[in-house]
């Protein structure tokens, strides 16, 4: 087979410029993906701000993406907003595709456009346009204005920021197509502080595959693999809502900012139940074969007078029904997808936002903030109605305390206090877990603060029926972060990271003609990349020392247990030992 060939594009908003690079050193050294856009990071001055004009923002996808099932993904690296470090997400849709057909692999994006601005990829053409038009636009109607706006011969990838990110929301998010989003770490804000309304991406330029045959063996052993796994399954039928009920059995299911693990009305907020009411239709990424987005609907008349219904389409997933649903006592499907709309409108991190509302409660309960910074509502968990009036004060800036709220939990306690309320780690807010130490410990020290990072609520889980030593826990949660930069350099969607083993990850590079890749090579790499990025994470200031477990979390029972801030300690710093040894090993 052909010798692959990957490019970068660059573009300079502030002149409007690109140009493409060939950068297959960088994917022979590190793969692809995260692994690559890392090391681009990495040459960003640490002190540089993350709204500067010349702070890059990096979309990559890997050497598996669009030609092998369920490598659907791109990573995207900045400076995050939030937490003044490491910026990374990940999306679906069908971007990755867009991204493979305009012949790139990695987009690299800097400057500052002079007015709100659109850009378009067109393969190797790249143009920057003005979007005036555009501005305080939902992320929904922003996609349909620029489809219409716009023509292709190819299939297109729109990815866009709503209102959130033109206010430099550090919650601010990306929306990908139909229901995909780069939803953490704030790179809606980064986006909008470049004048960046929405990327427009297509193109038709696709590899050749010499090897038919050998090609043709494998991919079919994958996709059986995908379509015949019985972990693969529970995805397709109700997606990650499946977790609901059984967390929530097993004391894992955050309820009421953390207080507690299990949910009363656990079932009426459930996948089954959301599919039974509101199942509207469940569509895939490009190129995979599971379709796991649940899409729902939800019908509202035009005004309380009118008997004339709209429908909105707004998808659904655990990590939604725990932000807006149990955490904040809600118990109603279509209270929370009538929330869950205005989120998406408004393009915010569902789980940072829904996460810094429920640390409303609990400060207006302890003393911490008060009518004069409330206005007269009162936040109370259950009450729907007041969070969509306290979503619009903050959407019109109501008064200082609004606008700190689309700045995160973190920066509201940190004004305001109430820090043990605020369920973050390392500045950014928890995911939709309470089973133990591990699950919270795979938060503090993942390298985007992210349940994805080593999947700790897991070994918690494993743990319950078969007990072993910290030490034992610790190093198979490092162990598991440490592969996932492999996995994220491919890059594949995580749901699949059971189907791609080490042998068959080595089997598809032979199949691509990516040659030199052996087990112990992927290891080494794997390890060099979380090294790096824990290099620039330190290097922006991030301390191990600095983490600590929120104090509400000292006092609720989890699938495990009870928790210790003594135990904690001890294993972050078990944690920070093992990545010491890893840079010194690697000369990092």
């Amino acid at each position: 087979m052909a010798t692959r060939k990957f490019q970068m594009m660059d573009v300079n908003l502030t002149t409007g410029e690109s140009g493409i690079t060939d950068i297959s050193d960088l994917f022979d050294e590190f793969l692809g993906g995260t692994g690559v856009a890392t090391k681009l990071l990495s040459e960003m001055p640490p002190g540089m701000d993350s709204y500067s004009a010349e702070a890059p923002v990096i979309f990559a996808i890997g050497p598996f993406d669009t030609i092998f099932p369920v490598a659907t993904k791109t990573v995207a690296l900045f400076k995050s907003p939030l937490t003044g470090n490491l910026g990374e997400s990940h999306a679906g849709g069908r971007l990755a595709m867009a991204m493979y057909g305009a012949g790139i692999h990695v987009l690299r994006i800097r400057g500052r456009a002079p007015t709100l601005s659109y850009l378009v990829i067109d393969e190797e053409t790249a143009v920057v346009k003005r979007a005036n038009s555009l501005k305080g636009m939902s992320a929904l109607a922003t996609e349909r204005m620029l489809r219409d706006r716009e023509d292709s011969e190819f299939k297109r990838s729109i990815i866009r920021i709503g209102p959130a990110g033109e206010r430099l929301s550090p919650i601010g998010e990306v929306t990908v197509d139909a229901a995909r989003h780069f939803g953490r770490l704030g790179l809606g804000g980064v986006l909008g502080s470049k004048n960046l309304k929405a990327i427009m991406i297509s193109g038709g330029k696709y590899w050749k595959i010499d090897n038919k045959g050998q090609f043709n063996i494998f991919y079919k052993k994958l996709y059986d693999s995908v379509v015949n796994s019985p972990l693969m399954k529970k995805y397709h039928e109700l997606g990650t809502s499946v977790n609901v009920i059984p967390l929530s059995k097993i004391n894992g299911m955050p309820t009421r900012n953390f207080s507690q693990g299990s949910f009363e009305g656990a079932r009426e907020i459930s996948g089954e139940r959301f599919a039974e009411k509101h199942l509207n239709q469940q569509i895939a990424c490009a190129h995979c074969q599971v379709g796991c987005i649940h899409v729902a609907s939800l019908r509202e008349r035009f005004s309380a007078e009118d008997q004339h219904y709209k429908t909105f389409k707004v998808s659904y997933d655990h990590e939604l029904i725990y932000a807006w649903g149990s955490n904040l006592s809600i118990g109603s499907t279509e209270e929370i997808l009538r929330l869950l709309l205005i989120v998406e409108k408004q393009g915010w991190d569902a789980i940072s936002m829904g996460t810094t509302l429920a640390w409303t409660v609990d400060a207006y309960a302890h003393g911490f903030i008060g009518d004069k910074e409330t206005v007269g509502l009162i936040p109370a968990f259950g009450d729907a109605k007041t969070f969509e009036k306290m979503l619009g004060r903050i959407i019109s800036g109501h008064n200082e305390f609004y606008r700190s709220l689309e700045k995160g939990s973190v920066f509201c306690a940190r004004i305001y206090g109430g820090k043990e309320y605020s369920i973050a780690f390392g500045g950014n807010e928890a995911a939709g877990y309470s089973t133990g130490l591990w699950g919270f410990l795979g938060y503090a020290t993942g390298v985007r603060h992210s349940h994805l990072d080593a999947a700790g609520y897991s070994i918690d889980q494993g743990n319950i029926s078969n007990p072993q030593s910290d030490e034992i826990l610790t190093r198979n949660l490092y162990n598991e972060s440490v592969w996932r930069m492999i996995l994220n350099s491919l890059v594949i969607c995580l749901f699949a990271r059971n189907v791609y083993t080490k042998e068959i990850i080595l089997e598809g590079l032979d199949v691509l003609g990516i040659s030199g890749w052996t087990e112990d090579r992927l290891i080494k790499t794997s390890r060099h990349i979380h090294a790096l990025k824990y290099k620039f994470k330190e290097d922006c200031g991030f301390k191990f020392e600095d983490q600590e477990l929120p104090g509400r979390l000292l006092r609720t029972v989890t699938s495990s247990g009870m928790l210790s801030s003594e135990r904690f300690r001890t294993e972050i710093d078990r944690y920070k030992s093992f990545i010491a040894d890893d840079r010194r090993s690697l000369g990092i």
